[in-house]
């Protein structure tokens, strides 16, 4: 396996997308709805600044929060269509073979679709940029941060793209492999949280709390023994992942803590976090000091797309010894 064998294939995957007129209209679309998000948001935010006693000192914290969860939300759109058809799509139309025959390796081939799907899908988040410098000129949030968050959506979206190249060279028909794609983006979305939730019953124990020396006692649920099966949900991962907020003087305590109510990434953080912490130690005082949740969410992810690269480099070896039915070879 070469560099120069991967740039040449992701090479030609660009020249037939770029084919195709539809890539810049979707483009264009999508640089229109995220305009249109952030403006609505600005505005509102701004009308709620004026109207409301909150005392929200910084738009960027919620302007920042809210637009990278809705990037997050489109990217988890527009990243199956990227790669779920980059195989049996080639593999349909036949030209599938004329690349196996070549020098090229099935990793060459792999890595090479592969990296084509993710640029574009970072070409995508690249264009929202300008709207995330004007989150951080409007105070709150500094530069770094919005590059760590910007980095893990960067590589949210490769890992669906890995997943769904995978479903590519496993299912023969695109349509298929494409309906499976969103499936696998509902599963782990949506899906995580309903078996969270549906799972949060089946952990009821009795917790005894002493207050001014009287003890009572209660039969709580116990979601530090289930946080796991929401760890791989990407919102929850970017909300955690985001380093804490800055901090600011609260007049209610007289100190200095991070600004979570306003921010919506910290939230889903603190709320993550508290999951895995016992209710018997948890401490709201301090709720970024809870373990970190995001590690084990992403390193799933991260490993589940890497298996289904490799699943696509086995299904790519030549010769082939046995194909699905009704599959074509040239």
């Amino acid at each position: 396996m070469t560099l120069s064998g991967i740039k040449i294939v992701a090479a030609q995957e660009f020249r037939v997308r770029l084919r195709t007129g539809r890539w810049r209209w979707l483009l264009i679309a999508w640089v229109a709805v995220i305009a249109a998000f952030t403006g609505l948001l600005r505005y509102g935010l701004g009308v709620a600044r004026a109207t409301s006693d909150i005392g929200m000192d910084n738009i960027g914290l919620p302007l920042f929060g809210s637009l990278m969860l809705f990037v997050l939300g489109l990217a988890l759109l527009v990243s199956p269509a990227l790669a779920a058809q980059s195989i049996n799509g080639d593999r349909e139309r036949g030209t599938l073979a004329t690349v196996q025959v070549t020098p090229l390796t099935a990793w060459e081939i792999t890595l090479g679709k592969f990296a084509a799907s993710w640029i574009t899908g970072l070409v995508f988040l690249a264009l929202t940029l300008p709207f995330v410098a004007w989150a951080v000129l409007e105070g709150g949030v500094g530069p770094l941060r919005a590059l760590a968050v910007i980095a893990v959506v960067a590589v949210l979206i490769g890992v669906i793209c890995a997943m769904a190249q995978g479903l590519s060279a496993l299912f023969a028909r695109g349509i298929t492999s494409t309906l499976m794609a969103y499936l696998l983006v509902f599963a782990l979305t949506v899906g995580t949280m309903i078996t969270f939730l549906l799972s949060l019953p089946m952990t009821m124990q009795e917790k005894h709390f002493t207050v001014e020396g009287q003890t009572y006692t209660r039969t709580m649920a116990q979601p530090d023994l289930v946080w796991w099966l929401l760890a791989p949900n990407p919102f929850v991962i970017l909300g955690d992942a985001a380093p804490a907020p800055p901090m600011q003087f609260n007049p209610y305590t007289g100190k200095d803590e991070p600004v979570v109510d306003a921010d919506p990434l910290a939230s889903i953080g603190v709320m993550a976090r508290a999951m895995r912490t016992d209710i018997e130690t948890y401490d709201p005082e301090t709720p970024t000091s809870s373990p970190a949740v995001w590690p084990y969410g992403l390193g799933f992810n991260v490993l589940v797309g890497a298996g289904a690269l490799t699943l696509s480099a086995r299904r790519l070896r030549t010769p082939v010894h046995k194909l699905s039915r009704g599959v074509r070879i040239a």
